[in-house]
């Protein structure tokens, strides 16, 4: 059983539609890497996977033991939110925030969550930093830590190495692909197919109005090769 399945989506915002009848499903482990133009819809799909946007039409559904609510997001980053001021420990403890319901403070489960997701991205000795001091990819480990805390299940990334460089492209890519080895199940939106064909397991490809490809990454490759 999938623990996603997409059917026939319709997608879009008020009367402009980007996307149509599109379908395809991801299994518990997959790592999905979603490709395509600009514009042509990959982050209004992950959003209407995240339930922040609703179908124009079609359904989406959760599956194989997956909740809506433990799907975590990882957005681009804004100029904004690079210049966040707080510390690293804080910005990996509010990912535990929708576990806290009502109550004003942090308990001992989740303090120690947000201490294993530091340790898994290897920023445990940046706990106290301010998050602004911070190089790009340190920044985005932390962000990965707080998507960590928030849900363990199913992650979804939208241009997660955007403005890192080359050594820090590569230690995230690297870190992505051993949170999907733990038995993380990876959506990620990316422009570089070479990295999608690489560590993918599967490729949806978005084209103008809707998947012009889905399939597995062998597939993709003689896709590729066939339209070249």
């Amino acid at each position: 059983m999938s623990q996603l399945e997409c059917k026939n989506l319709t997608l879009g915002y008020g009367t402009k539609t980007v996307i149509e009848n599109l379908s395809f499903s991801v299994n518990k482990g997959d790592y999905l890497c979603i490709v395509g133009e600009n514009g042509s819809g990959k982050t209004t799909l992950m959003k209407t996977i995240l339930r922040l946007l609703k179908p124009l039409a079609g359904t989406i559904e959760t599956g194989d033991g997956l909740l809506p609510d433990e799907i975590s997001y990882l957005p681009q980053q804004t100029d904004v939110q690079r210049d966040f001021p707080a510390s690293v420990r804080e910005i990996v403890l509010s990912g535990c925030q929708s576990r806290c319901g009502r109550r004003p403070f942090y308990i001992k489960e989740e303090k120690e969550l947000a201490l294993a997701a530091m340790e898994k991205l290897g920023i445990t000795h940046l706990a106290k930093k301010c998050y602004r001091e911070l190089s790009g990819g340190q920044q985005q480990r932390t962000l990965l830590a707080r998507a960590l805390c928030a849900a363990q299940k199913m992650l979804l990334l939208d241009e997660p190495v955007t403005g890192l460089d080359p050594a820090a492209t590569q230690e995230m890519y690297d870190l992505i692909e051993q949170l999907n080895k733990d038995g993380i199940t990876i959506i990620m939106i990316s422009h570089d197919t070479d990295a999608a064909l690489k560590y993918a397991s599967h490729v949806l490809h978005i084209g103008s109005g809707g998947a012009s490809f889905f399939g597995d990454v062998k597939e993709y490759d003689r896709h590729l090769s066939n339209i070249l």
